[in-house]
């Protein structure tokens, strides 16, 4: 049955009153479709068309490319665009490498405790990107405990810096896409593999490799996206080595030079913007399973085990051990020179001490709320629009995957602190850093709710509109509660990448607005370490506790709910 918005009444007879009804049908969905498309025009196309214009448009009212040229022609410029194309090219190639043998050691060995080494991979992303930074300082910078204990003196600045960095912040992205490419593999292959004399190497080289490569390349195109757009750990790390991320912040923040920095906003838009749409596009030529399919257990290899567990522990002890030394660091009153204990670091007598932390907090539910609002009806809009508007939508909704964070961040800066716009007033509130979060993230959201709705029996949706109930009362009371399980994961995304985010919201922050996240960076920057490394742990645990206690609720309240149906239904039963 093809779904249909609630039709108006019949305004006429024949041939007239059928053309009303798709005229009427028509108009409802172009309205709906137009005002789901507002808040991301206003919130995201908005704020990027200022940003073209901003590197196109000179002081005397003309257009041109002499911005361009002006970047083009500078050496330091050519220089850091070479920078940023090199180390994210190695780091993208180490991340990928790297996790795919995790995500195999995990998959298709029967290495021990894989909870345990599936959790360690995941923890970079409870913590700020530039965490990484700050373990990596700690125990390989020039006064860091390696180059104490060993006596040593290299120097971590620089690209290995941001490349050891960046890999350890991009490993659970990639592992996440490339656990889900290795999750579907046909034992058939395999058993044919074997029945031809092909050993272990090469069932891994005719059959593993060929059946993930789409989960690599798309492993691949998202690692490039993050790291090209990685701003943390190069502003920690980086030192003289300057990447695009940092120099649009020395050009905006530093110069107030907005021109050049929406030219190299442009510069960093374009490759992000490729490996998305190309990551995007690979997703989708993934094959499905066959439904004859034979699910592939492995088997047991001493050898084969033995050494993919190492791996797991070196790649674990390594995560551990960055992240570790942070909050170790904390709690030491001068990392490394006097290693006693103390807790003054987590006084924060700093201008605004815990308050960055409530912002933060404020700011993180804030955007929880609004992004599960907006990600959640956009997706349901999207569903029952006609194909037209359905693509259009689409691609609107999924267009801020390809916007790295400080782009938007700027956008936001030349879109909305113009007194002359009726949104003027949000400029500086909790509300915008808020709003430019949930946009930052939208795509991931809103493909979260599709997915959710897509799980959806149609025929539940269908069967409550031909008993005469509306678009509304069918979305609130069948729909809405069978995708809540999806709702409460988006909020949860919101919130985790609301307290860690500092990208997007670098340009937007005052005195009074000023995240947990952005604090930590700030800190490093005064050379005040241990309370960087203090704020760090803070958000850590926050984002751990938070998240704890809220899927205790959904746990508590899901007991409630099937408790009260049990009983409901035992009563209808003896009724009977």
């Amino acid at each position: 049955m093809q779904r249909e918005w609630m039709m108006p009444p019949a305004i006429g007879a024949g041939g007239a009153g059928f053309r009303a009804r798709v005229l009427g049908r028509r108009q409802i969905e172009i309205g709906i479709a137009l005002l789901a498309l507002l808040p991301l025009a206003l919130f995201v196309l908005y704020p990027l068309w200022t940003i073209l214009r901003e590197s196109l448009l000179h002081p005397d009212g003309h257009w041109g490319l002499d911005y361009y040229d002006l970047y083009i022609r500078d050496p330091h410029f050519r220089q850091a665009l070479l920078n940023t194309l090199s180390v994210s090219f190695w780091a993208t190639l180490a991340t990928v490498v790297i996790a795919f043998g995790y995500a195999f050691a995990l998959k298709r060995t029967q290495a021990p405790l894989k909870w345990l080494w599936h959790s360690v991979i995941l923890l970079p992303l409870f913590a700020p990107s530039l965490i990484q930074a700050l373990g990596v300082q700690f125990l390989l910078g020039r006064n860091g405990i390696v180059n104490r204990t060993l006596g040593t003196d290299f120097d971590i600045y620089g690209f290995w810096g941001i490349l050891i960095s960046n890999v350890l912040y991009g490993l659970p992205h990639a592992y996440l896409v490339l656990m889900v490419a290795l999750t579907g593999a046909d034992a058939r292959l395999y058993d044919a593999a074997k029945m031809l004399g092909a050993g272990g190497l090469r069932q891994f080289l005719s059959v593993t490799l060929p059946g993930a490569r789409y989960g690599i390349l798309s492993a691949v195109f998202l690692g490039f996206a993050i790291n090209i757009s990685e701003f943390g750990n190069p502003m920690v790390l980086g030192g003289d080595y300057n990447v695009l991320a940092t120099e649009i912040y020395n050009q905006v923040a530093g110069q107030a030079n907005f021109h050049l920095g929406a030219v190299i906003g442009v510069l960093l838009l374009v490759p992000v913007l490729v490996s998305v749409v190309a990551e995007k596009w690979i997703a989708r030529r993934q094959p499905p399973i066959s439904a004859q399919a034979t699910p592939y257990r492995p088997a047991r290899s001493w050898r084969l085990d033995g050494v993919m567990l190492v791996f797991l522990g070196v790649v674990a002890m390594a995560i551990v051990a960055v992240m570790g030394v942070v909050i170790v660091a904390s709690f030491m009153r001068l990392w490394p020179y006097n290693l006693s204990f103390t807790l003054q670091h987590y006084r924060l007598d700093v201008p605004g001490g815990y308050g960055a932390l409530w912002v933060s907090l404020k700011m993180s539910l804030i955007a929880a709320a609004i992004g599960v609002v907006v990600a959640t009806v956009g997706a349901m809009i999207v569903q029952r629009l006609s194909s037209r508007l359905r693509q259009v939508l689409y691609l609107a909704s999924v267009v801020p995957a390809a916007v790295p964070g400080m782009v938007l961040g700027l956008g936001y800066v030349l879109a909305f602190n113009q007194p002359s716009i009726p949104v003027y007033w949000l400029y500086g509130s909790i509300l915008l850093l808020s709003l430019c979060t949930v946009y930052h993230y939208h795509a991931q959201a809103f493909l979260i709710a599709t997915t959710g709705l897509k799980q959806i029996d149609h025929g539940l949706q269908e069967a409550s509109q031909v008993l005469g109930a509306g678009v509304l009362h069918t979305a609130r009371h069948v729909t809405l509660p069978l995708i809540s399980p999806a709702m409460a994961s988006i909020g949860m995304f919101y919130f985790m990448h609301s307290m860690v985010t500092i990208s997007a919201l670098i340009f937007l922050v005052s005195p009074g607005t000023t995240p947990a996240a952005v604090s930590v960076l700030l800190l490093n920057d005064a050379g005040n370490w241990p309370q960087a490394a203090a704020f760090a742990t803070i958000i850590m645990v926050t984002i751990v506790a938070v998240i704890g206690v809220a899927k205790a609720l959904v746990w508590i309240l899901g007991k409630a709910r099937r408790s009260a149906v049990v009983p409901s239904s035992s009563s209808h039963v003896n009724h009977s």
